[in-house]
């Protein structure tokens, strides 16, 4: 069960972080998983100090810890690695693409990684594409 202080900062934070980096994706990504810091810390190889670390930008992963998170999150690693500035939108989308190819589309990751969507309005589309399929 997630605690308060799973995802609280801490008096010294400077506050939230900005919308565009590294570690709000992958808050953002969290909370749309519904996973708590020591949840995601226990499907990865890093802990969940670490990861708070990761999501204030106080720390940049290396890509051994991008690919594991990004696979605790379900999402593909290309996508961390852009917002990381690791590689070019057109080198990660091609990745994206090439491995769609291989696989049914994933409209639960395609809502999550879209980034002309709010974070409300992810979650309502998640919401409304879950209850969809339940209906199945």
């Amino acid at each position: 069960m997630a605690t308060a202080s799973d995802d609280e900062s801490s008096p010294e934070d400077p506050g939230p972080p900005q919308e565009d980096t590294l570690g709000s994706f992958i808050r953002m990504q969290r909370h749309l998983a519904q996973l708590s810091l020591r949840q995601m810390a226990a499907m990865t190889v890093v802990s969940n100090a670490y990861l708070s670390q990761v999501e204030r930008n106080l720390h940049q992963p290396s890509l051994k810890v991008m690919q594991s998170i990004a696979d605790a999150l379900g999402i593909p690693a290309a996508d961390l690695l852009r917002r990381a500035g690791v590689t070019t939108p057109d080198a990660a989308d091609s990745t994206t693409a090439a491995s769609n190819e291989s696989s049914p589309i994933d409209t639960a990751r395609a809502i999550k990684t879209d980034p002309r969507l709010t974070q409300a309005q992810r979650e309502a589309l998640l919401s409304v594409y879950r209850n969809f399929l339940a209906e199945r």
